[in-house]
């Protein structure tokens, strides 16, 4: 660049110099020369220009840009990286308590059968040779292993039962129990697969019986069906009725050494009995007291199906406590009910049954129903009754039997809208 400057300004003198050379020396002409400058002026600056833009203007880059695929088209795009959710091959999941809530009270060396519904949350399958082993706690005169009895796959649910036995002491107890695979691995519950379940009561001194519903189920009780109000005692009449049996033989062939109400219900399809408890000051429920019985149906009656159900009435609401679904099969069922969330009410209780379909054939039966209360909340009086306990075994639970069953599908519960 600077040596063209050189050469436009050499020229220019040049030219201002010939432009001298050419003018009368006598008379010089300033408009002339003015004219000359001004035109080497212009050519210098064009020139100038030019190369200028020549030199700081570099021509612009050609950019290139991916051809993307035209909608619809079935070009894959990549797929997101999603993270692989962390498991163990033997691994449980607790359920629900499907027996004894926590907090059940018991008279010492009371027995009963707790019962665990897990799930198998891991990839490996539970076989025979893995069992519930006792872990640490109160024992409570448990076997201290068990084992499974049904091979449980990953997704399934099991019940999973230990027979135990409250101990001697008062107060509460809790043991803790966990599960073991077959190469000896003990395993269990939560994030880690490595907590326990438990078992948790509260043992109370002795019971004592403080309301029989068979010693007072005419003097006390209003007698009901779909037919209306039905006479105690009488047990020729398709409408209903209910007697008591002394001595009633179990679903078994064994004879129980006590009493029991036999409850028909009205012989039509899905038949009700029920009977309204109504003392003159009705019953007040302390905290600890307990409806006990044992259920069936009468020997021999194969084809008794029915629902036992207890009711109660607190002012003028009536409300279920609790049912049991009972099918001839020669089994019996101790049942054991916490009442202390009634405790503080003055409760009237109603013992019902159902026909769960036609009556023909139902012939339900309690054994010795009653309401028992811890002996230490007892105000003493001259002849306190004590309650009986019979030496016989409930065949209704069996030791250790695990139900599987495929976690999506719910145990069916019979549900019935019975004509109050």
């Amino acid at each position: 660049m600077h040596s063209t400057f050189k050469s436009l300004l050499l020229a220019s003198v040049m030219l201002l110099g010939l432009a001298a050379c050419n003018l009368p020396a006598s008379t010089p002409n300033p408009a002339a020369t003015l004219l000359a400058m001004t035109t080497i002026q212009a050519a210098t600056l064009q020139a100038l220009q030019t190369q200028a833009q020549s030199t700081l203007t570099p021509p612009l880059p050609t950019l290139g840009f991916p051809t993307l695929p035209p909608l619809g088209s079935s070009t894959p795009l990549s797929a997101a990286k999603t993270a692989t959710p962390f498991t163990y091959c033997d691994w449980a999941a607790y359920v629900k308590d499907v027996t004894i809530p926590d907090g059940t009270i018991f008279a010492p060396g009371a027995q009963f059968t707790k019962t665990w519904r897990l799930e198998n949350i891991g990839t490996c399958t539970w076989t025979s040779s893995y069992a519930l082993v006792f872990f640490n706690g109160d024992l409570m005169s448990g076997a201290a292993t068990s084992n499974l009895s049904a091979t449980v796959y990953p997704g399934q649910t099991v019940d999973i039962s230990v027979k135990l036995s409250a101990p001697a002491s008062e107060g509460s107890h809790r043991g803790y129990w966990i599960l073991r695979n077959a190469s000896g691995v003990i395993f269990g519950i939560g994030n880690s697969a490595k907590n326990a379940f438990y078992v948790d009561i509260k043992v109370v001194g002795g019971m004592t019986k403080v309301y029989d519903f068979v010693a007072k189920y005419c003097t006390d009780a209003d007698w009901r069906s779909g037919a209306g109000d039905l006479n105690c005692g009488h047990d020729d009449s398709n409408h209903g009725y209910v007697i008591k049996v002394d001595n009633p033989q179990l679903e078994n062939g064994t004879h129980y050494n006590g009493v029991g109400l036999l409850t028909v219900p009205e012989q039509v399809y899905n038949g009700y009995l029920k009977g309204f408890y109504q003392p003159f000051d009705a019953f007040a429920v302390k905290r600890g007291d307990r409806f006990r019985s044992i259920i069936n149906c009468q020997y021999l009656a194969t084809g008794c199906d029915v629902i036992f159900r207890l009711d109660y009435k607190i002012g003028n609401s009536v409300k279920t406590f609790w049912q049991f679904p009972e099918a001839y099969e020669g089994q019996y069922y101790t049942v054991d009910l916490d009442l202390s969330s009634l405790a503080g009410n003055d409760v009237k209780f109603i013992l019902t049954v159902l026909a769960n379909g036609s009556a023909d054939a139902d012939k339900p039966l309690w054994v010795a129903p009653r309401i028992d209360r811890p002996s230490n909340l007892i105000t003493p009086s001259a002849t306190p009754t004590k309650t009986f306990t019979p030496t016989m075994t409930s065949t209704g639970v069996p030791t250790f039997t695990p139900t599987v069953t495929d976690t999506p599908t719910p145990t069916p519960t019979p549900t019935l809208s019975p004509t109050p």
